[in-house]
């Protein structure tokens, strides 16, 4: 385990969706118990961290993004023993524990939600976001929520309306009031003490609302309309992103501070300027340790696109650090989005590795994608996510990449579950990469492996500062530190690239160095030094 305060910077993070990594007692989901049983092979990648989705109780109405009780396991996952024991064994192979923490929003069914909405004048009764309708009945303002609809729901009792930023299950706190940030960072310490080492807080940027509950502007942007997402027809100035965002993250980062070692990583989802509150929620010494960005969670795989994110973060938050990924549980995996651009899916599935482990700043990798694996194609009967229920059949939702890990190719199951029915099927071409399967020197999993082990063994590949290379699409060349280049070609088409100087390479693919000139096949790539 890495030792010292810092150990966040530079560090690779693997995500883990418990509902589908391992199912230990055989009902078709996943469990702790079963991480448990799996974390040797997230050690043996060679990675800093599990990043844990969460694992309280829930009604699961967005798979237990809806928190009914912060201080408890749900069931469905085990008890506070199995995670402590998870906890253990993660520490003992040298891995930290990161937990979602959803702290924006709680589930309807939570204790505090079904005081607030009794009354108007009960104890939590400004716990919640709570709004008198207009003269003619309707919501306070045009604010609208992401899974679709108004971002307001009539309640019978209290003659008003609350808040949700996402389902109706999902009431929003009111973090104005100081005795629900009193709560909420109660809660967390409960996990600080049980030996945690960091959080990764989701919907970061939501946490506080415009108190004068002012409309939306409309966004004019082309792509906005076309988007099939109405949330995304507003600019969203007074739903979300208010500067009083960053009181709250002092206070959060004050509390993370008096324990040793200890970070936080915050998901800023924006569409207009996720690069720029990225760095002014990292900024300094007292607000998040890192922001994790959706910024390479889209379509776009250009040479462009990668330098401009890197060179704006860092302009705007030059003391800021970015968490990258490619692929998480809410958007399409990253080789299926990108296939256009590879010459084959191995191939591909290997650059996006080496690709996304030379960026400067620190990475998290999703339950996987080291084995080179794409979306299930499910059929709307077998869709749990409301998102994908709610807008299909134009957008699909998440399950396409939240079914099951595949373990064991011949097994039922492909060794998820023994279960004769799991939350979400294994299909055959998920199954056809499982672990089982790649355990060649030039399998995916295998270049995960390499690739990992060169990022821990070499700093510049770490902490080192990047100068990108001035090459020509579709090109992407860049220095990390004082002596390691990074050149890729991102097409399926061979390229040939003129070096300014010698380089030993280190790990490549497709690639064959002569003298000054450096041949680079489809989806060809080299790290080496500067010599």
């Amino acid at each position: 385990m890495a030792d010292g305060q810092d150990w966040w910077r530079g560090s690779v993070t693997y995500q883990i969706y418990p509902r589908s990594f391992m199912d230990a007692d055989g009902d078709g989901i996943g469990d702790i118990r079963g991480i448990t049983d799996r974390l040797d092979h997230v050690a043996s990648l060679g990675v800093d961290a599990i990043w844990i989705s969460p694992v309280f109780p829930s009604p699961m109405a967005d798979m237990g993004y809806d928190v009914s009780d912060y201080r408890d396991i749900d069931p469905v996952f085990g008890t506070l023993a199995d995670f402590d024991e998870m906890v253990a064994k993660a520490h003992a192979l040298g891995l930290r524990v990161i937990i979602d923490q959803v702290l924006s929003h709680a589930s309807d069914q939570h204790p505090h939600f079904t005081e607030s909405r009794a009354s108007r004048d009960n104890d939590k009764a400004d716990w919640f976001v709570w709004a008198d309708p207009k003269p003619d009945g309707t919501p306070p303002n045009n604010w609208l929520a992401i899974f679709g609809g108004p971002a307001w729901q009539w309640d019978a009792r209290r003659r008003q309306y609350y808040f949700h930023n996402f389902l109706p299950e999902q009431p929003d706190w009111n973090f104005h009031n100081p005795a629900v940030q009193d709560y909420l960072l109660d809660c967390v310490r409960f996990w600080l003490d049980r030996g945690v080492d960091g959080f990764r807080l989701d919907t970061v940027n939501f946490y506080v609302h415009d108190q004068m509950l002012r409309d939306n502007a409309a966004n004019p942007s082309p792509w906005a309309q076309e988007a099939g997402r109405p949330f995304e027809m507003q600019y969203t100035l007074f739903s979300k992103n208010r500067p009083e965002n960053l009181a709250f993250l002092e206070r959060l980062r004050a509390l993370l501070d008096e324990y040793e070692g200890r970070a936080m990583v915050g998901e800023v989802g924006d569409s207009h300027h996720a690069i720029e509150l990225m760095g002014q929620y990292t900024a300094g010494d007292s607000r998040l340790h890192m922001a994790y960005s959706f910024e390479m969670l889209g379509p776009d795989f250009s040479p462009g696109h990668f330098r401009d994110r890197i060179e704006a973060f860092f302009k705007h938050a030059p003391d800021g650090w970015p968490c990258w990924a490619f692929s998480n549980h809410d958007v399409p995996r990253h080789v299926g989005r990108w296939l256009d651009h590879g010459a084959d899916q191995d191939a591909l599935a290997r650059q996006a590795a080496a690709l996304l482990l030379s960026f400067e700043g620190s990475v998290c990798l999703y339950q996987g994608e080291e084995l080179g694996q794409v979306d299930t194609a499910l059929a709307f009967e077998e869709l749990t996510d409301p998102e994908g229920i709610n807008f299909w059949p134009d957008r699909v939702g998440r399950d396409g990449c939240r079914t099951p890990m595949t373990w064991e190719a011949e097994a039922p199951n492909a060794g998820f579950s023994t279960a004769d029915r799991t939350w979400l099927p294994v299909k055959p071409p998920q199954q056809a990469r499982a672990v089982s399967t790649q355990q060649g020197d030039d399998s995916v999993l295998a270049f995960y492996r390499a690739m990992l082990a060169l990022r821990r063994v070499e700093p510049d590949l770490r902490l080192g500062k990047t100068v990108f290379l001035n090459h020509d699409d579709p090109v992407l060349g860049f220095l990390r530190g004082e002596a390691m280049i990074c050149i890729f070609n991102l097409s399926p088409e061979a390229v040939t690239v003129p070096l300014e100087a010698d380089l030993d390479p280190l790990l490549d693919q497709a690639a064959e160095v002569s003298g000054r000139s450096l041949a680079l096949g489809p989806n060809g790539f080299v790290i080496g030094r500067v010599t």
